[in-house]
């Protein structure tokens, strides 16, 4: 929104709003065509897609400058360039894929029987089969497999060209079941998680910040064809600088079914994608195809405080002394707010998603909600200590 007013004109540069959201901005911001004489390590681009051949790409890491030239063409597409890249034959030996696929059909029964797991963000409950925290549970029940799986060298190259050394795994297993309908388009973690009117109270810095703090990748753990429904992509909408605001609006859901991309994939390749390219796991529409991929959330080191603060043992203290102070008006709720946020977990994550799911939306109730709760309910202080303890509980692994 265009203003001669200096005032309305800094507010609009430092707060995105979904009102300011433009389908006819959107569409001229995205309207590239990736050239393969940009990328002169990939083989071909397919549907603004860049594929490289994982063989040929670890050949040119074998000096220096050869793997700082490859380092810098990955983060180039991640972040100028279409935004997704495919490795094809990540895994040379395919029995690897296997085994850990093996592993990860195992903890689905287990879970199913116990009654845990499951669900999604972006796609009704009962359409795929998740694992939640697919990397701890992999390690344990197969440590050698685990080692084996994780050693590959497309997957800390890729880590590395976006988020530099010292980064941190996680994994989530989706496998979409015959039949299982496809996710609403949506930007990923951090902000992507976040309701549309928590994401506005953020400003425009912090959009631009949110996708250097993560990477997304998905190993394929079976051949996936076109009928299967592998991830739609809609390239270069990660430069689209209100795009995590676009979600709810039907005019982008649209653009998006009409514009988006699609690639099968094959058992052993990994594709690996900037996480505020906008995109969505596709309808399996096959008769017998359980489409498995292995989805590496890969974090930046940075994403951490300096120090070590216990935040349950602070809010469980200070709890009584702001409900006094409340009480007697010594000091009123805004400033009461204030403390808390100095004092509780303000943020839902990390968690262990399958004790503590999200409730009405993407993510778990925070401690610093839980705080302002009690405040609310007039609880005591016992009974806040308590729910202060289970919430802790349900985040361990």
């Amino acid at each position: 929104m265009k203003t001669d007013n200096p005032v309305t004109a800094r507010s609009n540069r430092v707060w995105y709003t979904e009102s300011a959201c433009d389908i006819d901005d959107f569409a001229q911001t995205i309207a590239l065509t990736a050239k393969l004489s940009d990328y002169p390590h990939a083989k071909a681009i397919e549907k603004n897609v860049v594929i490289y051949d994982a063989t040929s790409v670890l050949e040119s890491t074998k000096t220096p400058d050869g793997r700082k030239a490859i380092l810098a063409e990955i983060c180039d597409i991640f972040a100028r360039g279409p935004g997704v890249a495919v490795f094809k034959g990540a895994y040379t030996d395919t029995s690897i894929i296997d085994k850990a696929t093996g592993v990860f059909d195992a903890v689905i029964t287990d879970e199913k029987q116990g009654k845990v797991g499951g669900g999604d963000h972006f796609a009704k409950p009962g359409a795929n089969d998740r694992i939640w925290n697919s990397l701890e549970k992999h390690c344990l029940a197969d440590p050698e497999n685990f080692a084996h799986y994780y050693a590959n060298p497309i997957i800390a190259l890729a880590s590395e060209a976006w988020l530099g050394p010292h980064y941190q795994m996680t994994a989530q297993v989706n496998r979409v079941n015959p039949g299982g309908s496809a996710q609403k388009a949506h930007r990923d973690y951090h902000l992507g998680f976040q309701s549309v009117a928590e994401m506005e109270r953020f400003p425009a810095h912090v959009h631009h910040l949110s996708p250097v703090l993560t990477l997304q990748g998905a190993v394929a753990h079976c051949d996936m064809s076109l009928e299967s429904g592998p991830t739609l992509f809609l390239p270069f909408s990660q430069l689209y600088p209100l795009g995590y605001l676009v979600p709810n609006r039907q005019e982008f859901q649209d653009y998006f079914d009409k514009h988006h991309v699609q690639l099968p994939l094959e058992k052993g390749d990994v594709v690996f994608f900037n996480p505020s390219l906008i995109h969505a796991a596709g309808t399996n529409r096959s008769k017998d195809i359980f489409r498995m991929a292995n989805l590496l959330q890969v974090s930046s080191a940075f994403g951490r405080a300096m120090e070590s603060v216990g935040r349950e043992k602070m809010s469980a203290t200070l709890f009584p002394a702001l409900k006094a102070m409340l009480a007697d008006g010594r000091i009123d709720r805004a400033s009461a707010d204030n403390a808390i946020a100095a004092t509780a977990e303000g943020y839902s994550f990390p968690t262990n998603l399958d004790r503590d799911p999200p409730k009405g939306g993407l993510a778990p109730k925070t401690q610093a909600a839980l705080f302002g709760e009690a405040l609310d309910g007039g609880w005591s202080s016992e009974e806040f200590t308590k729910q202060l303890a289970l919430q802790s509980e349900k985040k361990l692994t």
